[in-house]
């Protein structure tokens, strides 16, 4: 059932993503954007052929190929090990994943990724739905190892239940 359950949650979001860039390509594709909140926040159609910041221009293999690798670390952290099933390692290895994957159906598909948040009122580079997944995964996971990582085997040597941290121990599928 853990299995299922995040593989569900990583299509979910999967789905999010794919769905708000196709209104993307449909809608703000060819405009001067929709701003939402003046001088603050508008949709805007932009095709990134990069990283960040536009950082490595029309590098589409090797972002392949590190998402790849990077999924492939994720998903044997996630579903390899019974340590790593915290909810907030769930959580955040579940969001990275579905991030990785939304961009990489773009690159694959369309050679570029469409991003369309645009946050103007500090010249942020505009970014999408999987991009705020992988962010969000990713300042998860940093909480997860600060405040949480090890405190399972710890508690277990003082002699404390730790089942409540583990989230799906007895049950793999």
């Amino acid at each position: 059932m853990f299995i299922f359950g995040c593989l569900l949650s990583v299509a979910l979001l999967v789905g999010v993503d794919q769905l708000t860039k196709w209104w993307s390509v449909t809608q703000l594709a060819g405009t001067d954007g929709i701003p939402l909140w003046k001088g603050v926040f508008e949709l805007t159609y932009v095709e990134n052929r990069g990283a960040a910041f536009g950082m490595l221009q029309n590098q589409q293999w090797l972002f392949v190929a590190v998402t790849l690798v990077m999924l492939a670390l994720v998903g044997i952290l996630l579903f390899g090990s019974k340590a790593y099933r915290h909810p907030l390692s769930v959580g955040a290895g579940v969001l990275i994943i579905a991030g990785g994957i939304g961009n990489l159906i773009d690159r694959l598909v369309n050679g570029f990724v469409v991003d369309f948040l645009n946050f103007t009122l500090i010249d942020f580079p505009v970014f999408n739905f999987a991009d705020i997944c992988v962010t969000v995964g990713a300042a998860v996971a940093v909480i997860y190892l600060i405040f949480f990582d090890g405190k399972q085997a710890k508690e277990s040597t003082n002699g404390t239940e730790d089942d409540q941290l583990v989230m799906g121990s007895d049950d793999e599928t």
